[in-house]
């Protein structure tokens, strides 16, 4: 039945009637060549895309070619892509690529044409509005095919044909965005660039390339699109706005580098030092200093635990400050650097009020901010030097605003030698006064001492004669022995002195009293190991020449003893004021024994022998008797 309808060129019905591919092949290739016969050769194109079996694409493709209907070659082409399926990748990308090139030839001719018919306004009309659908076509195939075209190829073929346009637009679909703002750039479109630097899928590192293209171009909008990201390193555009401000720029222009500059350190609070340099370089090539000025003052670690105030070099903005003689900021940086002398002189050269307000931030060194406030006045005598009066009594009136630091006697020299004594003479009454009023009270302050001194004399006259009644059954505070106790066996045996002697003892004034062997045991026990050692030490000297460990109890303090010499007597009072600086019982050496742990950590392994254990209570159960 197909076939019979075939016959009768009723197409739609023997279609309806095929059972197979082979038998619609055969349909479609009827319809193909009486729509090739008749001149439709886009019919023709659309069925020759849907036979696989009956016609070979050569053949088909060679018949189009013969003819040279490009326009049906290229029709052909795209509908045999909506019929190829998924898995025939060489074939897509093939057959893709050659419709590329039709494309591109079928565009160069209608601009050829276009050259050719520019006497003609109505038919440049229409050939304009053919190009402008075929380019809208060739856009669309691009997009849709972007997956299947191989990029280097696609790119060689846009570029031989010179299709820029296209190439950008296919390097858009391809994500192949230098190439994107390259071309912008070319064309000197600023924003459009920006646009695709600023997707998100863009690296930002085509922002640091394109960045001194871009800021040359238009640095308005080139700033304006730093700062609405977050994501850039201004280090790395420092190389493209040092480009940007080696180039002239009006005066009332605003300079965008700072503008930005500003932006990072006031808002992003940069701390990079780099960023810091370039926008202190710049305030100090402007005319006015007030933003330079404002900039050095600032503290951008304030409020820091710890860190600088400041991020730029200081020595670097003190050879550009003086390169661009800004002396106002060499002035300060001299001051933050603690070059005070440097900051007045240069002050000095600037504005005296300057440099007086330099001279006076030193605080802790007096003879620093002496000598400053010398210097200014050297310079404010020299400058109002002269015959007239006035000018020197202006000078000597410089002395109140050092708030007495410096007399009339320290700027003297500074005069000249022809000023007379009458134009010192107010200066010199008031220096005297104040003179007359330093003596007074050195005086008074003189007379105390020697009341102080009277009343320690006083004091050691009566400390020679103070004595302390012992009764005879006080015992001795670390051996419970009793203090006036002879010499005898048992005591002998402690160090004490032999026969009828009294052993030697200490009396403290709090009552407390001690043997001398007894204190020394003590002192040694509950003191540091170095002291301990330094009190037997001196001990030791003390036997080795022969003398007593203590002095006699019974020998009171004479001044002979208070200032003898002699080695023995020296290692006596040192051994003195180690043991008996104070009572061991209610000095310090008491007080620090209370942190001392009840169990010391070398007694750590006895805790077990110390250690209560509970007893088992057994009871004998008797037998009963009956």
């Amino acid at each position: 039945m197909w076939q019979v309808h075939l016959d009768m060129q009723e197409y739609a019905a023997a279609l309806a009637h095929c059972r197979n591919p082979f038998q619609r092949d055969q349909v479609y290739l009827l319809q193909a060549d009486a729509a090739f016969s008749a001149k439709d050769f886009y019919r023709a194109a659309s069925f020759y895309a849907k036979i696989n079996y009956s016609l070979s694409f050569e053949e088909i493709s060679l018949k189009f070619i013969a003819i040279g209907e490009q326009d049906a070659l290229r029709t052909f082409l795209l509908r045999k892509l909506d019929n190829l399926t998924k898995d025939d990748k060489c074939q897509i990308t093939m057959i893709s690529t050659w419709a590329t090139e039709l494309y591109l030839d079928k565009i160069n001719r209608l601009l050829l044409e276009d050259d050719a018919c520019m006497v003609k306004n109505a038919s440049n009309a229409n050939n304009n509005s053919e190009y402008q659908v075929i380019i809208k076509e060739f856009r669309a195939f691009l997009s849709d095919s972007k997956d299947v075209l191989d990029e280097a190829t696609t790119m060689k073929l846009l570029e031989s044909y010179g299709r820029v346009d296209e190439l950008v637009f296919f390097a858009g679909l391809k994500e192949l965005y230098e190439i994107v703002v390259h071309y912008f750039i070319q064309q000197g479109e600023t924003k459009k660039a920006l646009e695709v630097l600023q997707k998100p899928n863009v690296s930002v590192d085509l922002q640091y390339k394109f960045a001194p293209d871009l800021i040359m171009l238009d640095a308005y909008e080139t700033v304006e699109s730093w700062m609405s990201t977050n994501k850039l390193n201004p280090r790395k555009l420092i190389p493209a706005m040092m480009r940007y401000a080696s180039e002239p720029h009006a005066k009332n222009e605003t300079h965008e580098v700072i503008k930005y500059l500003e932006y990072c350190v006031h808002h992003l609070h940069n701390e990079d030092p780099g960023v810091h340099n370039l926008l202190l370089s710049l305030y100090a090539k402007q005319e006015d200093d007030t933003a330079l000025l404002r900039f050095l003052q600032c503290k951008f670690g304030k409020g820091r635990i710890s860190g600088p105030e400041f991020f730029y070099d200081p020595k670097f903005a003190l050879r550009l400050c003086l390169k661009e003689k800004r002396m106002r900021a060499c002035v300060h940086i001299y001051s933050m650097m603690s070059m005070h002398e440097e900051a007045v002189a240069l002050a000095l050269q600037v504005d005296p009020e300057l440099a007086m307000a330099e001279a006076d931030k030193v605080e802790d060194d007096e003879d620093l901010k002496k000598k400053l406030w010398l210097m200014v006045a050297k310079h404010v005598i020299e400058q109002e030097k002269g015959v007239k009066r006035e000018n020197i009594r202006k000078a000597i009136a410089f002395l109140k605003e050092t708030n007495g630091l410096l007399k009339i006697e320290d700027i003297l020299p500074f005069f000249p030698d022809f000023a007379l004594i009458d134009d010192f003479k107010e200066a010199i009454c008031s220096s005297l006064e104040d003179y007359n009023k330093q003596i007074q009270k050195l005086k008074e302050d003189m007379n105390d001492a020697t009341h102080g001194a009277d009343n320690i004399r006083s004091d050691i006259t009566a400390l020679a004669q103070r004595y302390t009644v012992i009764d005879r059954e006080e015992e001795c505070g670390a051996c419970k022995r009793k203090i006036l106790t002879t010499g005898g066996a048992n005591l002998m045996s402690r160090g004490y002195a032999p026969g009828g002697a009294m052993a030697p003892f200490y009396v403290f004034p709090c009552g407390h009293a001690f043997h001398a062997q007894c204190l020394i045991g003590h002192v040694t026990r509950c003191s540091s190991q170095s002291h301990a050692e330094y009190i037997l030490d001196l001990q030791k000297q003390l036997s080795l020449l022969g003398g007593r460990t203590t002095k006699d109890s019974s020998a009171g303090p004479s001044e002979d003893s208070v200032t003898s010499s002699t080695p023995v007597e020296k290692l006596r009072s040192q051994l003195d004021d180690a043991i008996a600086s104070e009572c061991p019982f209610c000095g310090d050496l008491m007080i620090r024994e209370i942190s001392t742990p009840f169990v010391l950590p070398e007694e750590a392994g006895q805790l077990a022998s110390w250690e209560i254990k509970p007893q088992v209570m057994t009871q004998k159960i008797l037998p009963m008797t009956i």
